[in-house]
């Protein structure tokens, strides 16, 4: 605004601009700033988008966060999160800024976090997080120089004993760099490791990080390598690289989680011939597409509250409710009826050429059971009966304890069914 008057700013100069907080002087405005839809960058600007300065940047990814400080709740810093955590200040003199240097140096190797203060700011609340631990929450006493442990998210996790993650890269066929995890099952030999491939959900705007994963850590537990790609449609990387998997789903998309998996495999990490592929929503589609786009690759397939049928979002489930899930739908899938078939699992059951695990709510709107009965009606079609796992009440994933019991126990005995146990514990 000029005055009492709001004036037009120049969007080309503007650039994709989110304010996060004005500066004391009230002209100045740190926010993200991306450039060409790639990743994001802290920056200070003028209110009208001149004198633009970089505070914070990563030619790859966006911050995983922004770091506040006490007081005056101005950011003084970024984390950026890829193998662990990565800090930049700013503003090194601040408050914040020198309690959480002070408290990074205490927790190596996890992030730390900023969450509150109190209204005198000599009592801050502290998060505590990394591969392995799912969090943990701490009050810093500054006048008494005291810092105290309040809880964990999940007593029950002790992280010395679980897996940790580590960040993948490769150059996609296309020349693409793609970036991902492993998460390596602790106390194992780690060579020729059976593997699962764990695409996730999604896909646009998501993405896996290297923060504690259950699922990861549940396989990893009973010795599997868990293998993560950050394919295209996946978030933190700018709208470009988010936008890039629009009308791929089952094409570039399934090829960047297959030369994830053979990346993996070429470095000596994974057994060639012990994987199979999970995944869950979005990635319960990729787990049935990906042995249709590299057949040979997995042994065994679990598609868990899964999209089989691409068509069918346009006529089932909440996304097609409303104009902005339309919307969406046509520019992810777009409405070429022979394209929507030739991207759909249900529709290509006779080159799903693996034992396949179906696993669905039955009040799932997200992914409506509809999906499942069509996948399933597919591959009995042609001689391949799946196994099969309907829980009543349950909608987009699994709540009830006594169905996730279940669910697990039955995984775990499907991938040791066809790729063997998983590795022994030195």
């Amino acid at each position: 605004m000029q005055g009492k008057d709001w004036i037009m700013l120049d969007q080309e100069s503007f650039g994709e601009f989110v304010p996060r907080a004005f500066l004391p002087d009230n002209q100045r405005i740190i926010g993200l700033y991306a450039e060409d839809d790639g990743p994001e960058k802290l920056v200070v600007q003028n209110a009208d988008g001149g004198g633009r300065i970089t505070l914070s940047s990563d030619p790859v990814f966006s911050p995983s966060d922004l770091m506040w400080d006490i007081g005056s709740r101005i950011p003084f810093g970024t984390i950026h999160v890829n193998g662990g955590p990565r800090y930049t200040y700013f503003s090194k003199g601040s408050p914040g800024a020198t309690i959480h240097q002070a408290m990074a140096a205490k927790f190596p190797g996890q992030t730390v976090d900023i969450l509150n203060a109190s209204h005198d700011n000599q009592r801050v609340l502290l998060s505590v997080a990394s591969d392995r631990n799912p969090g943990s929450y701490y009050l810093l006493d500054l006048d008494a120089k005291k810092l105290e442990k309040l809880f964990d998210a999940q007593p029950w996790i002790k992280p010395e004993q679980m897996a940790s993650r580590r960040p993948i890269q490769f150059t996609a066929s296309d020349d693409q760099e793609i970036h991902g995890y492993v998460t390596v099952p602790p106390g194992r030999a780690e060579q020729k490791l059976p593997a699962i491939l764990l695409p996730h959900g999604g896909p646009h705007g998501i993405a896996d990080s290297w923060y504690y994963e259950e699922l990861a850590q549940m396989l990893a537990s009973r010795g599997y390598l868990v293998v993560q790609v950050n394919f295209r449609s996946s978030g933190g990387r700018g709208d470009k690289f988010m936008e890039s998997g629009y009308r791929k789903w089952g094409t570039r998309v399934q090829q960047d989680l297959i030369e994830g998996m053979q990346s993996v495999i070429d470095s000596g990490l994974a057994d060639k011939d012990r994987v199979c592929v999970f995944g869950a929503s979005f990635g319960g589609y990729s787990a049935m597409m990906t042995p249709i786009r590299a057949p040979g690759m997995f042994k065994c397939a679990v598609g868990y509250a899964g999209i089989y049928d691409l068509a069918m979002m346009y006529d089932k489930g909440d996304i097609k409710g409303h104009d902005s899930g339309v919307n969406y739908l046509d520019l992810a899938i777009g409405r070429d009826e022979t394209e929507l078939a030739a991207n759909s699992p249900a529709k290509l059951a006779s080159q799903v050429k693996v034992p396949v695990f179906l696993v669905h709510g039955e009040d799932d709107e997200r992914a409506p059971f509809a999906h499942a009965k069509a996948m399933r009606a597919a591959l009995q079609a042609v001689g391949n009966e799946p196994e099969w796992m309907a829980a009543k009440g349950e909608a987009h994933g699994f709540y009830d304890e006594d169905n996730n019991v279940e669910l697990y126990g039955r995984l775990l005995a499907f991938f040791g069914k066809h790729i063997g146990p998983g590795a022994p514990k030195q």
